[in-house]
């Protein structure tokens, strides 16, 4: 795959998915062995509300991410009265929100409009792959492309803070990712027992299966709380020594594996094949409307957070959003994606809805930036979908993330509106400009954490906040 401009986009995220650490790839043993240094002197040194409630009664976010950026000008934000240089081919059509309009590549999404909520004026910092999804995702002011995040993203952040309220009584990880967006975000200095439970593939192959996820073996089952229950015996004999507490920090990361393992309730909740064809069919039987499906049974199953990527073949040929001219024609990419994400995205927050989720579920729709405004113009490095043959001189746009648009639903917020605006040209957000601290704090504030005063130590001891800017937008909270 090559890419326009940058040595930051050669990653898996913007490949075909690769597989993302789970708690159980590396098995009982695996995580008997793991070392954990600090966890709970982390947990010691922050703190967060306790709530004492039933885990499907609880908030939870769903974030759908569009790597590489997409372009709000050929979505979201259409600029029908620019000059051909910017504005693109698309038409426009109504949305049932008097006064917002989308391109027509959104149909299914501007019926359903007075369902979600569009913010029009996002911008952040950063120019990079890495650095734009850093800048969004945890708050890092940095610009610069870095090789791993220096702060854990919102996700492993809320992942930390709702474990600090107790024993999880739900069988369920607190955090899943489906396909997730984790090339160049993670916990950072929390560790990997904050990183989601992954789950990779294709939900949609007719053989799709979550690796170790409810044994249907009862003589395994037998077998596996023997062997967990003999190391922790064995693991009585360090308590004096375990000066950090690891030891019980690993207890508890094994207890959750073995749940996993050996709960019927665990694969119930991953398996696809328990929704009628109806539903299915309403998603989308490709791989991204089978991802949000699942997405959506696993927070109603009890997941506090999901995250899921819109990447792969459906993108076109370089399996992403980075509609560079040397990578697809640009065009013809966002037609070539544009029913899958728009049947996908429509169907989630419809669902949402008709099943009583849309106050306790907030759905994010996002990227980590927009596209130029500006059309430009260069050779193709190679034919496949959405873009011509190599050498062929085809349309794109680049990096942009002076302004950008995202989708908001559910949360208990109000819906049927837009907020913000860029200008004319859709080069600039001038009208609520909202930036990464914004998005950041808003997302917190729906799982009941307040961002302005929540620290948590960092791997030299220094109490760091979780958000050192920006506040929740106030038409996006409940």
């Amino acid at each position: 795959m090559i890419h326009h401009d940058c040595d930051d986009c050669g990653s898996p995220e913007f490949g075909l998915p690769q597989g993302r650490r789970s708690f159980m790839r590396l098995g009982l043993a695996g995580m008997a062995s793991v070392s954990l240094p600090g966890i709970l002197r982390l947990r010691a040194a922050s703190a967060t509300e306790s709530v004492d409630q039933d885990p499907k009664q609880r908030s939870a976010v769903i974030m759908v991410w569009k790597p590489g950026g997409c372009s709000h000008i050929d979505t979201y934000d259409p600029k029908p009265l620019a000059t051909s240089e910017y504005r693109g081919p698309f038409g426009t059509l109504p949305t049932k929100v008097p006064g917002m309009q989308f391109t027509e590549l959104l149909p299914r999404q501007a019926a359903i409009a007075d369902k979600f909520t569009v913010l029009r004026s996002m911008y952040q910092g950063a120019g990079g792959h890495p650095a734009g999804s850093m800048q969004l995702l945890s708050g890092d002011s940095d610009t610069r492309d870095k090789p791993k995040p220096r702060l854990p993203d919102w996700m492993s952040v809320a992942n930390y803070l709702r474990s600090l309220e107790g024993p999880r009584t739900n069988p369920l990880p607190a955090y899943v990712g489906i396909n997730p967006p984790t090339t160049y975000n993670g916990p950072a200095y929390l560790g990997d027992a904050y990183s989601p439970f992954s789950v990779t593939g294709d939900p949609n192959a007719p053989n799709f299966v979550v690796p170790n996820i409810g044994l249907s073996d009862k003589s395994e089952v037998e077998r596996l709380k023997r062997r967990t229950t003999l190391r922790q015996n064995l693991d009585t004999l360090h308590r004096a020594f375990d000066t950090y507490g690891e030891l019980g920090a690993l207890d508890q990361f094994e207890a959750q594996a073995l749940t996993l393992l050996t709960n019927p309730k665990t694969k119930e909740a991953f398996d696809l094949t328990r929704e009628d064809d109806k539903t299915r069919d309403r998603y989308g039987r490709n791989t991204w409307g089978q991802q949000l499906l699942l997405a959506r049974r696993l927070v109603e199953a009890g997941v506090d957070v999901l995250t899921t990527s819109l990447r792969g073949p459906l993108c076109g040929r370089v399996n992403n959003w980075d509609d560079h001219a040397v990578n697809h024609h640009v065009f013809d990419a966002l037609r070539f994606r544009a029913q899958a994400y728009d049947q996908a995205v429509s169907a989630l927050i419809e669902d949402i809805h008709e099943r009583g989720l849309d106050k306790r579920v907030l759905v994010v729709v996002t990227g980590e930036f927009g596209r130029t405004p500006k059309i430009n113009y260069q050779p193709s490095t190679g034919a496949g979908n959405a873009s011509a043959p190599s050498g062929t001189k085809q349309p794109g746009r680049d990096h942009w993330p002076r302004a950008f648009s995202n989708l908001w639903a559910g949360g208990g917020i109000e819906t049927g509106r837009f907020i913000g605006a860029t200008d004319k040209r859709g080069e600039d957000a001038i009208d609520r400009r909202c930036g990464p601290g914004d998005f950041l704090s808003t997302i917190y504030h729906h799982l009941g954490i307040d961002a302005s005063k929540v620290m948590i130590k960092d791997f030299n001891g220094r109490p760091t906040p979780i958000v050192d800017h920006g506040k929740p937008i106030p038409e996006l909270i409940a």
